[in-house]
């Protein structure tokens, strides 16, 4: 995976060789054994959890573990992460190989989980994306949308996750998930906007039609790309399910393409892969999608009105750790704007 990493972390996102030491004992307890003494360095993207590499010298490892201050709820969970990737394990959707869970919070002050390192390239700017000829990028995009199709298509009782979230009345619980979720996180600036989209969601919530594992942020930064020498590029492996549950998979197309919206650079700090103008727009990937096999897209507007809420509130989430003093990196200080313009955006879906 080649994400950027940042080298010279802030004291509360640096992890300490008596931390690793920890680490490495909860790998050894499932037979995983580092070399040597781990290393560390912090992956710069992530927005909610925090991403680590490891390596001993000879192999590589990511670790994920919440932030240390400025935590909400049910908003970093690495051991719900670890749990569908290890059932995911067994299919066609490209994982990870999970390797250890640690929910005991004196190793590294939080819980943590760690997977094998899968090499490849994740395009985060739009600098990265524009890179690639015209044909490759084609490629990825059948790739991306190919795999997420894929996801929709697993049995998720047959792989065990049967009780990894009730399969029914998914926005219901979505919208009263993120409105808590605000009342936790708003400064109060858009408190009045936000009351008029969640009061409108709630009249026009969507009938759920179809159920599957939903990853909750599917975009092409959320995801390790094998370029390919012959030209054939892959998706290697799909990162990042903290959000992933049980539930209605045209709302994981909706969120896709809500992230299309050019606010979404505020939110990462820069110029992103997932908004440039180099790639469909959101009516192309959402047919793209189709025809890879997905789920037919009924009430899709409907869908990306509660999408673009959820959007907000994530962006309100990473401002609210910004004034907690918890996190660095591009995102947290810009974050916050794009708070109004995805609140307008619901609403806008909402007119459609």
């Amino acid at each position: 995976m080649t994400r950027r990493l940042t080298t010279e972390a802030p004291p509360d996102v640096s992890l300490t060789a008596p931390e690793l030491a920890g680490v490495a004992a909860v790998m050894s307890a499932v037979g995983v054994t580092p070399a040597g003494p781990l290393t560390s360095a912090l992956i710069a993207g992530g927005r909610s959890n925090l991403t680590f590499r490891l390596g001993d010298g000879t192999r590589e490892w990511v670790l994920r573990t919440p932030p240390r201050t400025g935590r909400t709820p049910s908003a970093h969970d690495v051991a719900r992460e670890f749990r569908v990737t290890t059932a995911l394990g067994t299919t066609d959707v490209p994982v990870a190989r999970a390797v250890a869970v640690c929910e005991d919070e004196a190793v590294l002050g939080g819980p943590f989980a760690v997977a094998e390192y899968v090499p490849g390239r994740t395009l985060q700017s739009g600098a990265d994306l524009t890179a690639l000829d015209e044909s490759i990028l084609d490629a990825v995009v059948r790739e991306l949308v190919g795999a997420l199709a894929t996801l929709h298509a697993v049995d998720h009782v047959a792989v065990g996750l049967e009780r990894f979230g009730r399969p029914d009345a998914y926005a219901e619980r979505q919208l009263k998930r993120w409105s808590g979720q605000w009342s936790l996180v708003s400064d109060g600036s858009f408190d009045d906007l936000a009351s008029v989209v969640s009061e409108r969601l709630a009249e026009l919530l969507p009938e759920q039609r179809s159920t599957g594992i939903v990853h909750g942020d599917y975009r092409i930064d959320n995801t390790i790309l094998d370029l390919g020498a012959s030209g054939s590029p892959r998706v290697a492996a799909i990162v990042d399910w903290e959000l992933c549950t049980i539930g209605d998979p045209v709302a994981d197309v909706a969120t896709m393409l809500a992230y299309r919206n050019p606010a979404f650079d505020w939110i990462v700090g820069e110029s992103s892969a997932w908004t440039s103008s180099h790639l469909p727009d959101p009516e192309g990937l959402a047919a793209a999608y189709e025809s890879a096999g997905g789920v037919p897209l009924v009430d899709l507007d409907l869908h990306l009105a509660l999408a673009n809420y959820k959007i907000a509130v994530i962006a309100a989430g990473i401002e609210h750790r910004r004034r907690a003093g918890s996190g660095a990196g591009a995102g947290f200080d810009t974050a916050g704007r794009a708070v109004g313009p995805y609140l307008e955006a619901s609403l806008l879906a909402m007119r459609s």
